[in-house]
């Protein structure tokens, strides 16, 4: 490392956001990539530790002290060769990832970790910024044809990597614009949809087509997609939503998450919408606390919304992980995200028992205190409240594939109702189909968007290997 006690000298520095009274007016990226010079002192601060446990905590297995050194030494365009070199889309991950890596980081073992979400950020966006980020067309063209199913980023990256292999690429997506849940499931006011449409171009350049509107099952005949390619990679996601079967649950103003964050970022796109699902002036109750209940806390807020409340069923985390009990693996730990940092009340150890209406319509839900021994749940007597409640977005996670699409192809299921595919030996990824291929939260269940680029790149790894008898792609 160009600095090898930068970690003694210099401390972390998180990225800078837009003050919360501005960025709650408008649906923008708030979050502030580092300056130059702020970066270079965040690289600095990686270890040299010999055994960097980052990489390994990373899906895509970033090279990560490679490109802090590179960013310590003000080498940008080296920067994002090297990281472009594991992770199709940087700008995806540097803005939606969780981070596994920085837990991972030696440094986090008793210090706080390398920023390394920052300065992946500041990379990319300095390399599109200096047109750094250009089409890689292969030199020659194999004459296989595949199809991809799913524009998610898992789709995105399987078809990115088997274009530059030489492959006809064909992505289908069943929505009206490409980019799966990073589209219509995450709100713009984290991730600007700007950042695919730059991707796509980049794509059709490299010789990929895309295709909109293309629902299996509907529109779309599996045989026939059999038919006329070589390969089939199913990267559809994880979209059957976990449902709250309790009394009340038929009442108007009970939602899925999807169904009101999809409504708005079509808004932004410049769609009109008839009867758009809003939270103005409502007492919003999301229920579940995870990322996606916490993007329906920000969109609550930018909706203006009377009051917004978050449930989660499990106990609250501790505000601090036991680092030498879970270092390297991902900590529980209470997460503050910045959407909570807007305004919202959040309880845990709470079971929703029934909802409660006037004329059709949700008024108030009916909750209980639980607790928690021997891994099983039993709620508290006595400890039944009810809360106001016009809006009701049930925010629980997704259960499964959609089932119509994984019975077209006919492939075998996990017991999640998975597709079922291997990710290593010989037919890796490949299902009990011929040549239809899994990827993606469609293969793993629920997941992050770094894994579901690693499994695109494995996957696309994968069929060229089983179309040409070997692959150079990276795995």
């Amino acid at each position: 490392m160009g600095k090898v006690t930068g970690f003694l000298e210099f401390e972390r520095l998180s990225e800078a956001n837009v003050p919360v009274p501005v960025r709650v007016k408008n649906y923008k990226e708030f979050v502030l990539h580092l300056s130059d010079d702020q970066a270079k002192v965040q690289g600095a601060r990686c270890m040299d530790c010999g055994i960097p446990f980052c990489m390994t905590g990373c899906p895509v297995n970033n090279i990560i002290p490679d490109w802090n050194d590179l960013v310590y030494q003000q080498d940008w365009q080296q920067a994002i060769a090297v990281l472009h070199s594991t992770n199709n889309f940087p700008e995806f991950t540097g803005r939606i990832c969780p981070a596994p890596c920085e837990a991972a980081c030696t440094l986090n073992i008793n210090d706080d970790p390398v920023g390394i979400k920052s300065i992946e950020h500041a990379i990319i966006d300095k390399a599109w910024e200096k047109g750094w980020v250009l089409p890689q067309p292969p030199p020659h063209k194999t004459g296989k044809k595949v199809a991809i199913i799913g524009s998610g980023p898992a789709g995105m990256a399987a078809a990115q990597q088997l274009a530059r292999a030489g492959h006809d690429v064909v992505l289908l997506e069943k929505n009206d614009r490409i980019g799966g849940l990073m589209r219509y499931g995450i709100p713009d006011f984290k991730f600007e949809k700007s950042h695919i449409d730059r991707r796509i171009a980049q794509m059709q350049a490299e010789g990929v087509e895309f295709r909109v509107n293309q629902h299996v099952g509907d529109n779309v005949n599996a045989d026939d997609l059999l038919a006329e390619f070589d390969a089939v990679v199913l990267a559809a996601g994880a979209e059957t939503p976990r449902n709250l079967d309790i009394p009340g649950r038929e009442l108007a103003g009970i939602h899925f998450a999807m169904e009101f964050l999809t409504q708005q970022n079509k808004k932004i796109a410049g769609d009109k919408l008839i009867d758009q699902l809003k939270a103005t002036g409502k007492h919003v109750v999301v229920i579940g606390g995870g990322d996606t209940g916490s993007d329906c806390v920000g969109t609550s807020n930018r909706h203006r919304a009377a009051s917004v409340s978050q449930f989660e069923i499990m106990p609250q985390p501790p505000e601090e992980e036991n680092r030498p009990l879970t270092w390297p693996n991902w900590p529980i730990k209470l997460r503050t995200s910045s959407s909570h940092e807007e305004g919202c009340e959040r309880d845990w150890s709470v079971i929703t028992k029934r909802f409660e209406g006037v004329n059709g319509q949700v008024k108030k839900l009916i909750a209980a205190k639980v607790e928690w021994k021997d891994g099983k749940m039993q709620e508290i007597p006595d400890s039944e409240f009810e809360m106001q409640a016009d809006l009701v977005l049930l925010a629980m996670g997704f259960v499964s594939p959609t089932q119509s699409l994984l019975d077209a192809f006919r492939v075998a299921k996990d017991t999640r109702g998975n597709a079922k595919a291997a990710t290593d030996g010989k037919g890796c990824y490949a299902t009990s189909t011929r040549k239809v291929f899994a990827a993606g939260d469609v293969r793993r269940g629920q997941s992050l968007v770094v894994w579901a680029i690693r499994e695109g790149r494995q996957c696309a790894q994968a069929v060229d290997a089983y179309l040409m008898g070997k692959s150079d792609l990276p795995r």
